[in-house]
C-alpha cells in the first residue's frame, strides 16, 4: 500500500518517491544543492544525503555496447550494479530482429543518432567481433573506446562474455582519470 502510518502521521510513499525524483532531476540539470534545497523547501544537507544514499559510483560516464551476446541479461545486470549509464547488448537473434524491423533509411538514421548519443560518454566499452569493433570505434571517438573483441568477423552465433573480465574492465575505466 502507498500509505503508511507513523504515530499520528499518514505518510505517502509515492509522494516521497516523486519529490525525491524531482530533487535529483533538478540536481542532474545543474542546479546547486542550495538552489534545489530552496526550491523544494528542504535543507541543503538533505539534498546531499539523498545523493549519497543513491550513489553507485563516481567518475567517468560509461556505456557498454555488445552483440551477439549469449549472456546479455547477465551483462545488463552487471552494468546496472556498477552504475553504467547506458548498456545496449543483444543476442544474435535480437540483433537481426532489430536490423530487419527497420528500412534502410530508418536504420542508417538510427545508427547515426546512436553514434551521436554514445559520443557523449567518456568511455564506451565495445563487445563485438574484430571488424565490428573497428567500425564502431570509427563512428565514435576512438580515444574513448575500450574494445573487447569477442572473435573474428563474422560472428553468427552468440558469444558468452566473461562477466568477471567485463567487471574488471568497467572498474578499471571508472577509476582511470582522463
Amino acid at each position: 500500500m502507498d500509505l503508511i502510518r507513523i504515530g499520528d502521521k499518514v505518510i505517502s510513499l509515492s509522494r516521497i518517491a516523486n519529490i525525491t525524483e524531482q530533487i535529483l532531476l533538478a540536481r542532474s540539470q545543474g542546479l546547486s544543492q542550495q538552489d534545489v534545497a530552496k526550491k523544494f523547501s528542504v535543507d541543503r544537507s538533505f539534498v546531499s544525503r539523498l545523493e549519497s544514499l543513491g550513489e553507485l559510483r563516481k567518475g567517468r560516464s560509461i556505456a557498454v555496447i555488445g552483440f551477439p551476446i549469449a549472456n546479455a541479461e547477465a551483462v545488463t545486470q552487471l552494468c546496472q550494479e556498477l552504475g553504467v549509464e547506458r548498456c545496449w547488448v543483444m543476442t544474435n537473434e535480437q540483433r537481426w530482429q532489430y536490423a530487419q524491423s527497420r528500412n534502410g533509411i530508418e536504420l542508417i538514421n538510427e545508427i547515426m543518432d546512436l553514434a551521436n548519443t554514445y559520443r557523449q560518454f567518456d568511455c564506451v566499452i565495445l563487445l563485438a567481433s574484430n571488424a565490428r569493433v573497428r567500425l564502431m570505434a570509427a563512428l565514435l571517438d576512438s580515444r574513448a573506446v575500450v574494445p573487447l573483441v569477442l572473435g573474428e568477423t563474422p560472428l553468427s552465433t552468440d558469444v558468452t562474455v566473461d562477466i568477471e573480465a567485463l567487471k574488471r574492465t568497467i572498474l578499471s575505466v571508472t577509476t582511470t582519470s582522463d
